[in-house]
């Protein structure tokens, strides 16, 4: 199991060294800090925006998920920076990788 190949069927998961227990991003096998094996962590994980930008009708918020991770999602609703949200939807296109908050 790897992050990209659940990413492809809709999931976030997050990548944790079984060994010291750090948050591994950008996501790979191994851990950055005692190279000890990763795996990915389920859940309905809470990230809070922390910057937004709009462009026609849709807004771009960089997402931070525990204090580490950083993506770009898109949202329909107005932000708050502060604003706590959640992944409502994310899979890989032609594109790469895609996330919806709401």
């Amino acid at each position: 199991m790897n992050f990209e190949s659940e990413l492809s069927k809709g999931k976030f998961m997050i990548p944790e060294c079984d060994v010291c227990k750090k948050i591994v991003w950008p996501p790979t096998e191994f851990c950055d800090n005692c190279f000890g094996p990763v795996s990915l962590k389920n859940g309905e994980f809470e990230g809070k925006i922390i910057e937004f930008s709009k462009q026609n009708n849709d807004y771009f918020c960089v997402i931070e998920f525990e204090s580490i991770i950083k993506i770009m999602a898109k949202m329909s609703e107005i932000p708050e920076v502060g604003q706590m949200v959640k992944i409502s939807k994310c899979g890989i296109s032609n594109e790469g990788y895609f996330f919806y908050v709401n």
